[in-house]
């Protein structure tokens, strides 16, 4: 089986960028199911219901959250209509959407579980915790599961792959929109990686205009950074195989691809 995780989507840009590259992964590489990060996905600041549709249309199968689930703030009223979106796992009890979910394609069942890191981020509830029991909850529906930490620290992620190798398919990190280069299956058969990177402006400052963000650092003043809207663009992703009935992982790989326009 396999599984193609795609990194942040930034905005308008990551979003054309998913549109070039699926066709030539989907015919390729013929993933069992595509799932992605969809929290700067409109206009990098969350997502609203067309951005949602849009990116299911495209042939995405399931969108995991992070920090900016809530930027949209007309979200909350718009998500029994976002049926295949999780939100991180670890916010507190009664708080909107759903903090799991599990995909039924051709017979075969994925669970996909979302995060957030707690270093340098919010103080949400423990995502080890968490994560352990959502997994537990999952024995008797499925062993394919996939986690999603959007995290700052590389070393919580790292954390956590280690905390649940074994008892999951894939531990994959978001956030950082860099993709790094430690891609790796651990010895209990979890697959690793600390950030797969990110959809938008290649030449930008993590999908971001790069004149706001030096301008930032320079000067110390507050900026309000905006999406790079602009070709060159970066589609970053990871391909995973997996054995679908104990769904432990046998390859984690990169992908990435640049469209000029």
């Amino acid at each position: 089986m396999k599984v193609l995780f795609i990194g942040d989507i930034i905005g308008k840009l990551g979003r054309q960028a998913c549109k070039k590259a699926l066709p030539e992964i989907m015919a390729n590489e013929q993933p069992d199911i595509i799932i992605a990060n969809g929290e700067n996905a409109a206009h990098g600041y969350g997502i609203t219901e067309n951005v949602y549709r849009e990116l299911i249309e495209m042939g995405i199968d399931a969108v995991s959250m992070g920090n900016h689930i809530w930027d949209k703030k007309d979200i909350v009223n718009c998500l029994d209509k976002m049926p295949m979106l999780v939100r991180p796992a670890n916010y507190p009890t009664g708080t909107p959407g759903q903090d799991h979910l599990v995909i039924t394609k051709k017979g075969i069942k994925y669970a996909l579980i979302n995060v957030s890191g707690r270093t340098f981020m919010s103080p949400l509830e423990c995502p080890f915790k968490t994560t352990e029991k959502i997994v537990t909850q999952l024995e008797s529906t499925t062993k394919n599961i996939i986690v999603d930490i959007h995290a700052e620290a590389t070393s919580e992620k790292n954390a956590l792959g280690w905390f649940l190798d074994g008892t999951v398919t894939a531990v994959v990190g978001t956030h950082t929109h860099v993709q790094t280069a430690d891609e790796r299956v651990l010895p209990k058969g979890t697959a690793y990686i600390s950030d797969i990177g990110m959809c938008g402006g290649y030449n930008s400052i993590i999908g971001m205009s790069k004149e706001k963000i030096l301008s930032r650092f320079l000067t110390q003043m507050p900026e309000r950074f905006e999406p790079t809207e602009d070709f060159p663009a970066l589609f970053n992703a990871v391909l995973i195989k997996f054995d679908g009935e104990s769904g432990k992982a046998a390859e984690i790989k990169r992908i990435k691809r640049v469209f000029e326009g």
